[in-house]
């Protein structure tokens, strides 16, 4: 399913990363991945309220931890840089679909990185 949203559509997801050379570019574009996939999500369930897109960053949060092991199995991983990054895209993704008041920490609640 293409994105609709024309600020997700043109924002270049995990860019930091891919600028990063510590970061495998394979794996990165697994996250990127990830992240295009919750924004397709949120398109087609049009949550109506915060928690049901807690629910859909959960669920991104889940295979962003089983990205972690990937990233470490490459000699790379999600520490304390790459976790603002991360954060940070779902954080953008949220205020793109109107949800501006996010709690940040509640977006990647679950994460294990």
């Amino acid at each position: 399913m293409p994105i609709t949203n024309q600020q997700v559509a043109g924002h270049a997801f995990l860019r930091p990363m891919y600028d990063d050379p510590y970061f495998p570019d394979h794996v990165v574009d697994g996250g990127k991945t990830i992240l295009l996939r919750l924004c397709e999500r949120i398109e087609a369930g049009q949550p109506s309220d915060l928690e049901t897109l807690y629910g859909l960053t959960q669920a991104a949060t889940e295979e962003f931890n089983l990205l972690d092991r990937e990233l470490v199995a490459a000699g790379s991983g999600i520490e304390t840089v790459a976790r603002e990054w991360i954060c940070d895209e779902f954080c953008f993704v949220a205020s793109a679909y109107g949800f501006t008041d996010a709690d940040a920490e509640v977006l990647t609640a679950g994460r294990d990185w």
